[in-house]
């Protein structure tokens, strides 16, 4: 089975470091779709299913905290895992996020290996 995966970052370089590492990793992908900000990336989902939202957290617009709320606060979007990929550190956070409904939070800069275990076992915990 191959997956839907949307990226929401408001750098283009890290939605591309993030295409090509996903196309490295052997995870089966029918398509990657690529958001600026929290705003597009709600968008996307209104028009599009995906298996799994990649999303940074300081975004312009609707920052990755406040879209991954407006996700899992929706019935139609709730069962979608939402990763955060960002630079904070503090576990607090990290904590207030995974009690919110994130399933994992991978820090920047991430490694190949980081995302490959990451995805793969939330993609096997929800296959589409």
């Amino acid at each position: 089975m191959a997956y839907k995966i949307l990226i929401v970052d408001d750098s283009a370089v890290t939605r591309m470091v993030l295409k090509k590492t996903i196309g490295m990793i052997g995870i089966p992908v029918q398509e990657i779709i690529e958001a600026g900000n929290g705003n597009e990336g709600l968008d996307v989902l209104s028009e599009h299913s995906v298996d799994l939202v990649l999303a940074d957290i300081n975004m312009p617009e609707i920052n990755g905290m406040e879209m991954a709320a407006a996700v899992l606060a929706n019935p139609a979007t709730a069962d979608i895992p939402v990763v955060i990929i960002s630079t904070h550190t503090e576990d607090a956070r990290i904590n207030e996020l995974r009690s919110q409904g994130i399933k994992a939070y991978i820090h920047k800069p991430f490694t190949a290996e980081t995302i490959r275990d990451v995805l793969s076992e939330i993609l096997e915990l929800n296959p589409a």
